[in-house]
Order: structure tokens, then sequence, then C-alpha cells
């Protein structure tokens, strides 16, 4: 490919300026630096920044701002849509900042931008903590928190944009900014939910809430042959549980643990699933019901340590693997949508694709829909279809049953988007994904970025 003078002289001032490393196409490092999570995303930008402290991060948006190049920010962990890397251009990479410091007697952490909840987790737990965070622990804490972060506590304890107390974040002329609800309001509105193009967060403030570090979780699988009977009886039962748990439903594959045979491995199953945010012992008897829905081939509730509940999934999504997740949000979940679900289910591409129906409300739904930008705390149900293959000759098939079974559940939904299952970029629409809440980001964007520096960039690190 083809080097530029310009991109030559947006190296050499990248190279002048930072301490951390500045990764060139010619650097015997570029092939592995380039490469994300998502192996379905196959880009090639001109340099990778790989940002070590604060000071290299405002460097870094000083060279862009002098050099223009199209900008993405990349931080740890997951990143489905794929738009950390961008092509032909400049991406910001925070994943080397990983750093966590818990105050413990103010229940609060202070997060690095490149840091993924299982750093988190190691951290908080050992205070009896916690952030309210994904449901894989390999997932990177900016992207899931700046796009709202829904999981396993969601009901308990809100989205991970709800427990953020700060933010500190170089905005496009290059200052660094603290962000909360006194100082720089509006940015932090938009901030909590608003995923893109607002700046490159240096450190994340949370608020911590005791949990751990024995919790109960429950996860049942039941055959696939009664998945209808299974998802009648889970309609049934969740509006019956109490907010201390967030229950789930999935139809998926068994994945290949030696504790099934291996003749079983990625054989359909219906997977039945939730957290108890409260203390372990009590939490037994209130996950029970959830195994109780039929008859289970497997009902593994039990009480667990909170960090090895949170990374028990990380072996089903390896990196490298190919992902496509596209997701709607539904105010009620009737007969109709629950046959969209099963019917999407029996259509799944491969063992490791899936779709999974999650509750929502409790604490969701007491924050305000103008208190953040997150546009969806009215809704009960988020149901995200989630393709997951490895060989590229079945790209067009597997992205295609995404898009068909989100396309089939579009008329029971509400018409809104989760920023972090949208599809790839092209995509998120705007007014699906931030509702009557776009304006007002716009604004803000134009705001604090008002030549459009990092407007493309991606804040879903």
């Amino acid at each position: 490919m083809t080097v530029t003078v310009h991109d030559q002289s947006l190296v050499a001032d990248l190279r002048a300026a930072l301490a951390g490393d500045v990764i060139d196409r010619a650097d015997h490092r570029y092939e592995q630096a380039r490469r994300v999570w998502n192996g379905l995303i196959d880009r090639r930008p001109a340099v990778i920044a790989r940002c070590a402290t604060t000071a290299d991060v405002v460097a870094a948006v000083a060279v862009a701002r002098a050099h223009r190049p199209s900008v993405s920010i990349r931080g740890g962990g997951h990143q489905v849509a794929g738009s950390a890397v961008c092509e032909d251009g400049l991406v910001i990479d925070l994943s080397d900042m990983t750093s966590v410091t818990v105050d413990p007697a103010a229940r609060t952490a202070r997060v690095g931008p490149g840091a993924r909840w299982a750093d988190v987790n190691a951290a908080t737990q050992r205070h009896g903590l916690v952030v309210p965070g994904g449901e894989v622990s390999e997932t990177g804490v900016a992207g899931l928190t700046l796009g709202g972060g829904m999981g396993h506590l969601q009901r308990a304890l809100g989205l991970s944009c709800d427990a953020l107390r700060s933010v500190e974040i170089v905005t496009a002329d290059g200052v660094l900014r603290t962000a909360n609800r006194t100082e720089h309001a509006e940015l932090f509105w938009a901030l909590r939910g608003g995923g893109r193009g607002l700046g490159v967060v240096t450190a994340f403030e949370f608020e911590l809430f005791p949990l751990g570090p024995e919790v109960a979780q429950s996860m049942v699988l039941y055959p696939y042959e009664d998945a209808a009977a299974v998802l009648a009886a889970w309609r049934d039962l969740v509006p019956r549980m109490p907010e201390t748990v967030s229950p789930e439903f999935a139809l998926w594959g068994i994945p290949p643990d030696p504790g099934f045979p291996a003749e079983m491995h990625g054989a359909p199953v219906v997977v039945v699933a939730g957290l108890y945010a409260g203390p372990a012992q009590e939490g037994l008897e209130v996950l029970a019901p959830l195994a109780r829905l039929g008859t289970p081939l497997v009902d593994a509730t039990t009480v667990t340590d909170y960090v090895t509940s949170q990374s028990g999934s990380d072996p089903l999504f390896p990196a490298g693997a190919r992902y496509f997740f596209k997701s709607h949000f539904l105010e009620s979940f009737d007969d109709d949508a629950a046959a969209a679900v099963l019917a999407a289910g029996a259509a799944r591409p491969t063992p490791q694709s899936l779709v999974i129906v999650r509750t929502m409300g409790g604490a969701i739904a007491r924050v305000g829909d103008d208190e953040s930008a997150f546009a969806h705390r009215a809704a009960r149900f988020n149901v995200s279809i989630d393709a997951g293959w490895t060989d590229p000759a079945i790209d067009d098939d597997a992205i295609g049953w995404a898009r068909g079974a989100w396309d089939a559940l579009t008329p029971f939904a509400t018409g809104g988007v989760y920023v972090n299952f949208a599809g790839l970029d092209d995509d998120a629409d705007r007014g699906a994904v931030f509702g009557t809440h776009a304006g007002r980001l716009d604004a803000i964007a134009r705001t604090y970025d008002p030549d459009g520096i990092l407007t493309a960039a991606t804040a879903r690190h």
C-alpha cells in the first residue's frame, strides 16, 4: 500500500510528540496492532498512536487537529462494530491505559480508558464492591459505558453509565476537561449513553455498590424442543421476579465445555439465566423458579464468586471470530413477538449464533428520560440477534440471518436500537439509536468539536 507524504508527516509528528508507541505500516507490529476482536473487520489505518498517558492523548489530538486525518478511538476489549479502527487514518489507541484505582471508603473507582471489565472486577472485588458492568469480562469498560452499558445487574443497580460520577475527556481543541453534574454538565449528559464523536475519554470515575465476593447465579439449560413452552413460562415468571434479578432467555448452542459429551457440543439448547444482586444464600431461593420452567437438561444454579461469574462466558466469544449483532427494544413481549424470537432461533446459521432476550426496567427506568443521553429507559425488554461464526465464506449468510431476524421483529419493537448492538457502522441510524436526544447530542458535539476533528471517531471503544 502506498505511503503518502501526508502519512509520513503525520507519523513523524506523532513520534515527536508521544511517549507511547507509534506504529505505522512499515512496523513489524502493524498487522497485529490493527486487528480488533471482531475478525470480520479488516481495516488498514495509516498509523496507530498507542498512548501511554493522558499527555499522549492530548498530543495525539493536537496532531489530528493539525493534519486532519480520519480518526478512530480504540480502548480495550470487544468492539462489535469495528469502528475502533479506521481505513487510511489515525487510530488513537488507549488499550495500554488500563489502570484501576479503588477508594473503598468513598466507594468510587477511577478507571483507565483501556481497561476491561475483568480489570475492574478484580480490583473492586477485593473490597466486596462492584460497578454494574457487562456480561463478558473481556468487554471494554469505555465502549460499554459510553453506549449505556447493559448487564446482569441492570435492574438492581442500573446501567454502567448510571454509575458514572465524573469523566476526564480530551476534546477536539486538545483541552483536558472534567465533565460531571456541575462541570461541563451538558457534555456529561452526552457521555452517558451518547456513544461517539464527543472526545477522547482518559478516565472514568464510577460509584461502587456492595456485592460479593460470593453471589448466586443461575444458568439453566432446557431441551430445544421445549423452547416454546419454556419461553411462555419465562414470560409469565419475569413480572413476578424482584428487581434484584435481571432474567435472560436465549436460544443458543451447547458450548464446547468438557462438562458436556463431545457429541452434544453445538446442539441447539434453551438457556435461562440470572444473577442475584444480594446475599448469595438468599439468592438461591429467589433464582430457583428459573429451573422450574420445564424439565432442565442442566441446572447450574449455584453460589460462586463474582469474578468467576462475570468471566464464565468469555471463552464463548473468542477474539478473531466473526461477529454481527443487531438489537431491538420492546415495551411488551406478546405471543407474536415470542413467535418471532422462536423463528429467529430456529434459523440460526451456526451454533455460536444466538438470540437473547434481556429484561429491563427497575433501576434503569427510575432514571428520568432526559437525565442522560441513553434514550430507551421505558423499554421492558431488549432482544439481541447475535451472529457468530469463523468461516469467511458464510459472511453473507450469517449477516443476512441477523438482519432478517431483526426485520421480522421490527413490528413488535419500539423503533429504538442499542448503540452497542447496532450492527456495523452503516447500520446505526442515529434516530433509532438516540431518539429525541439526537438533536441535543448533535448540538453538544458542535460545541466541543465545531470543526469536526473527532466527529467521525468512535467513543464506543
